[in-house]
C-alpha cells in the first residue's frame, strides 16, 4: 500500500508540475507581443498633421472666438504645448511600450506607472470650437483639400497595428486602434474602434468622440502609445518611423455631415 501510495503522490505531483507548467505557458503567450530587450523599446520619430471639417476648427489653447481657432494643426503646435506642460523634448523622447485599462493611467509590462512627463508616450489637450452643435468623429474620408483622411503610416508594415490614440472629452473615453479587423469592440467598458478605407467612410456611434454645443470651448485629452500587448508590437518595429494624420468631421443629429 505504502508502495501504491508513494506511486500515487508521484503522479498527482507530476500532473501539478505540468499544469503549472502549462499556466505559465499560457501567460508567457499573452505577454511575448512585448519588445524583448527593455533597454532598446524605442519608436524612433513622429509626424503629425491633424485637420478638422466645416464650421469646426481647433487649437492647443481655448479662444473666446470660433475665428481664433484653427482649421489645421501640425506637429509643431502640440509639441510646443507638450513641452511647456511636462518639460522635455518631444522631439528627442522616444515612444515606449506601454499598457492602459482606460486610455489614462498607463503602465509598463511589470506595472510600474508611467506618467505623461516621462515621455513613454504622448499627452496633450486639443480644444475645439463649432458654429453648431455636432458630433465629432474620427474619419478616414478626404476632404476638398486632397488626401488628408485619418491615417498611420510607417516604413515598417506592423509598426501602425500597434499604435494606439485615445481621445477623452469630459468622462468620456474612445481608443482609436489602426490595426483594428473589426469596426467596433469594447474592452473594459471602453470603446476600441477602427476605420474603414475613405471611401467606405460612415459616421455613426462607433466613430462619434464627443458632443459639442455651439460657440462653446471642448477640451479633448489625446495620448498616443505603442500598445505593448498588441501582437504587433515585437522587435520587428523598434526603431521605426512613423506618421501621424488625423480628420475631424462634424455631424448633425442624423449622422450626415455638415458641409
Amino acid at each position: 500500500m505504502d508502495k501504491e501510495k508513494k506511486q500515487g503522490t508521484r503522479r498527482m505531483a507530476t500532473t501539478s508540475l505540468l499544469l503549472l507548467l502549462i499556466a505559465l505557458a499560457a501567460v508567457t503567450a499573452t505577454t511575448v507581443a512585448w519588445f524583448s530587450i527593455s533597454s532598446h523599446t524605442l519608436v524612433h520619430s513622429l509626424s503629425m498633421d491633424v485637420t478638422t471639417g466645416y464650421a469646426l476648427r481647433f487649437d492647443t489653447v481655448p479662444h473666446g472666438e470660433f475665428t481664433e481657432y484653427y482649421e489645421t494643426l501640425s506637429v509643431k503646435e502640440i509639441f510646443d504645448q507638450i513641452s511647456e506642460r511636462y518639460g522635455y523634448d518631444p522631439y528627442s523622447a522616444r515612444l515606449v511600450p506601454v499598457t492602459t485599462d482606460d486610455g489614462r493611467v498607463f503602465t509598463l509590462r511589470n506595472g510600474t506607472v508611467k506618467g505623461p512627463e516621462e515621455g513613454a508616450y504622448l499627452d496633450f489637450t486639443l480644444h475645439f470650437m463649432s458654429t453648431k452643435d455636432m458630433d465629432v468623429h474620427l474619419s478616414s474620408s478626404h476632404s476638398f483639400r486632397g488626401n488628408d483622411g485619418t491615417l498611420i503610416s510607417s516604413e515598417l508594415a506592423k509598426l501602425p497595428e500597434a499604435l494606439r490614440i485615445s481621445f477623452t472629452c469630459g468622462d468620456k473615453t474612445v481608443i482609436f486602434d489602426p490595426g483594428a479587423t473589426e469596426i467596433e469592440h469594447t474592452s473594459k467598458n471602453i470603446l476600441i474602434f477602427g476605420l474603414p478605407q475613405a471611401e467606405d467612410m460612415i459616421y455613426n456611434d462607433t466613430n462619434s468622440l464627443f458632443g459639442m454645443k455651439a460657440e462653446v470651448d471642448t477640451p479633448v485629452d489625446v495620448r498616443i502609445w505603442i500598445e505593448g500587448t498588441d501582437e504587433a508590437c515585437s522587435d520587428d518595429i523598434r526603431g521605426g518611423d512613423y506618421s501621424i494624420r488625423l480628420r475631424f468631421v462634424g455631424t448633425d443629429e442624423n449622422s450626415v455631415p455638415i458641409e
